[in-house]
């Protein structure tokens, strides 16, 4: 490698880093606003004050203030989404899931600060909920493209066990969040992942 492609590769390097630290900056700053004036109280303008950029330079990062206070989510998912996909050749679908969903929340361990406070604004503001749903669609869909591949399904059924992982961290989160029973959220999320296993009819 030439000195000066190794140049361009470190500048290059710089450069995201820098984006990734603005976009978190930004992201931080939406969260404390909203979380302190609410969700219709808060403009695009005050978050970039306070992440100190300007009112353009924020739209470089986000398509709109639920964008911002939202950041992160989609990441997680896509995350989980890589994971089924490297599970060993022989699992099946639902298995892979299982195991991807149980492996990345031990890695995780407990949510950071940002996650615990989305969660809490999704349940304050409809408006976030309403854009957690809509990021999610297409997040589901992939989902259940790759247990598609696994299964060799291309009915509903993989689309069905998608929606109900996502439903199931939905409840999971909210349990969690009310203290409605013990645990950490992995605990939680894996006993709710336990209940999709057992027969419906009883």
């Amino acid at each position: 490698m030439s000195t000066s492609s190794g140049l361009q590769e470190r500048a290059s390097g710089l450069r995201e880093r820098k984006k990734a630290e603005t976009r978190l900056a930004v992201h931080r700053a939406a969260l404390d606003l909203v979380a302190e004036h609410g969700f219709d109280g808060v403009t695009v303008e005050a978050i970039a004050d306070v992440a100190n950029i300007s009112r353009r330079t924020f739209f470089n990062y986000f398509t709109d203030k639920a964008d911002a206070v939202m950041y992160g989510e989609e990441a997680r998912f896509r995350e989980l989404i890589a994971a089924v996909r490297s599970r060993p050749p022989g699992e099946g679908g639902w298995q892979a899931l299982r195991r991807a969903a149980e492996d990345l929340t031990e890695r995780r361990g407990e949510p950071d600060r940002e996650a615990v406070l989305r969660g809490k604004l999704t349940r304050r503001h409809p408006s976030l909920l309403a854009r957690q749903m809509a990021g999610f669609g297409p997040l589901e869909r992939e989902l259940a493209q790759a247990i598609t591949e696994r299964d060799g399904d291309g009915g509903m059924r993989p689309r069905v066990l998608a929606a109900a992982y996502t439903g199931a961290v939905r409840v999971a989160n909210i349990t969690w969040l009310e203290k409605k029973q013990g645990g950490t959220l992995r605990d939680i999320l894996l006993a709710a992942l336990d209940e999709l296993e057992k027969p419906f009819t009883r």
